[in-house]
């Protein structure tokens, strides 16, 4: 029978001979036979197990639930559990995707992070927002498929973030409610509200009003619009109505 070294080992599966060395120790893979001065010698069954272990240790199991799973205890329970494990922390590293992408869009738009928006935006996310309150079943189902999302890294959320920052750049140089560059805006606005409520008129509007509530926009957790540029917003409007 054929006998591998600890260094021979360690090169033949890409492993340190620290970790062989450790893994003898707890008993998790120990040689099958010791030469002259102890010297390990593993020999293909251990290497066989060796290699079970390093796939377990891939999956991201535990030293101790993969000595279980060798061993044929529990495994489906232990692998169950491994993989529920496995999908919280999917869900963990997601939901902070989200928050991130949260925080880059808010900088993006103001140029500097505004702490006491990050913590409704961000530190409150678990919390129930309170559709209920202002939309009926019906439509709050529309709103989540239609709605734009600072979590998110769509061509409609950039849209209006783009339209924003065009509105405040308008305001920053001075110009009216009523300028050709305004009016502009107010176009480009009708068309994409068009765009994300599909031409649903009633509900734009409500969404429009429970919008301009900086209550409102709390309870649902949205990011908050200045009350400048919802005046500008509402001025231009205006000008088109006349």
């Amino acid at each position: 029978m054929t006998y591998l070294s600890t260094g021979e080992l360690a090169k033949r599966l890409d492993v340190s001979v620290r970790t062989l060395r450790y893994y003898d120790q707890i008993g998790l893979v120990q040689p099958t036979e010791r030469g002259n001065g102890g010297k390990r010698l593993y020999s293909e069954d251990d290497i066989f197990m060796l290699e079970k272990i390093l796939l377990l240790k891939d999956l991201s199991l535990s030293l101790e639930d993969s000595k279980k799973v060798i061993q044929e205890q529990s495994m489906a329970t232990i692998l169950s559990a491994h993989r529920a494990s496995l999908t919280e922390k999917v869900e963990t590293l997601n939901e902070s995707i989200r928050h991130t992408t949260s925080l880059i869009h808010v900088l993006e738009l103001e140029g500097k992070i505004n702490w006491q928006d990050v913590l409704k935006l961000v530190v409150d996310y678990k919390e129930e927002k309170n559709w209920a309150f202002y939309f009926t079943d019906e439509e709050q189902q529309l709103l989540e498929t239609k709605l734009p999302s600072l979590e998110n890294q769509d061509t409609s959320t950039k849209k209006w973030m783009n339209l924003i920052k065009r509105i405040e750049l308008c305001m920053e140089k001075g110009a009216s409610p009523e300028s050709e560059e305004a009016q502009i805006i107010v176009d480009d606005l009708n068309i994409l509200s068009e765009e994300t409520f599909h031409g649903d008129q009633e509900l734009m509007e409500k969404f429009w009003e429970v919008r301009k509530s900086e209550r409102a926009s709390a309870d649902l957790r949205l990011y908050p619009i200045r009350e400048e540029i919802i005046s500008f917003i509402e001025q231009a409007l205006a000008v088109q109505q006349v």
